[in-house]
């Protein structure tokens, strides 16, 4: 297992990559998307098609920075940095970045509102706001929880599951979205726990869901599909807001 020290800043795509991957672990933090120092977010290192940034095992995402993130083999050996990786982290993500078409991105989180949908028997994200809407179609269920993910036969599982969605909802566990760049993914992680908060709130006033007309649902995700750009404009905002202004190390 090759091990090197931390790397020094590079304006190129490669390390243009590990700032934005430290950015988005630490403004997961801050926002309440990430569950201690579990979870993981993954990207295929530019310019290759098996190599692969992770986040380091042990490390709170509140204190990741670029020079922190692992850059692993698939089989999960490292190949740059100074930590191991989250054993279950490769198990599940760099089987999906293999199978999906557009997985440059891999992020999985147990989010507590999308959370609470997974942990509910039958439970699926319901077309009662706009926000969900914009996944109409691109979810979909694992209802099969198999433990903790210490083999690659269980990411394989989870991405023949999810084939081209976008989101993959684990019964019992967390949720995982899948796009070709990490500002996408990050994005639609940020707006699945959205519209899962607004579901779960209006279903503890026991009053009927409001479901949305399907031909208007459909519209609206067609809508969705030509705003793509928000995407990667949303994700530079936050970092603006809630890092650079703060003077938040994760670029270093």
């Amino acid at each position: 297992m090759a091990v090197v020290e931390k790397l020094t800043p590079k304006k190129d795509a490669v390390w243009q990559t590990r700032v934005d991957l430290a950015a988005a672990y630490q403004l997961s933090a801050k926002m309440g998307m990430t569950e201690g120092i579990d979870n993981h977010f993954t990207v295929r290192v530019p310019g290759t098609t098996d190599k692969f940034f992770i986040n380091p095992k042990g490390l709170h995402w509140a204190e990741i920075t670029a020079s922190d993130v692992l850059m692993c083999d698939y089989q999960g050996n490292v190949l740059e940095g100074e930590h191991a990786p989250p054993k279950s982290g490769p198990c599940i993500h760099f089987p999906i970045h293999k199978l999906h078409p557009r997985g440059g991105a891999v992020f999985h989180t147990h989010m507590p509102w999308s959370t609470a949908i997974a942990a509910t028997k039958g439970g699926r994200l319901e077309m009662i706001h706009q926000n969900a809407m914009r996944f109409y179609d691109d979810i979909a269920y694992d209802h099969e929880f198999n433990g903790l993910a210490m083999t690659h036969d269980e990411g394989e599982r989870m991405g023949a599951i999810m084939k081209d969605k976008s989101v993959l909802f684990l019964e019992n566990h967390g949720v995982i979205t899948v796009a070709e760049s990490i500002g996408e993914a990050f994005d639609m992680m940020y707006f699945i726990e959205r519209a899962s908060e607004v579901q779960i709130l209006a279903q503890s006033t026991g009053k009927p869901l409001a479901i949305c007309r399907q031909p208007m649902v459909e519209e609206t995700r067609e809508v969705y599909k030509n705003f793509r750009i928000n995407a990667v404009r949303h994700f530079e905002a936050l970092k603006r807001v809630y890092l650079d202004r703060e003077g938040s190390d994760y670029a270093s």
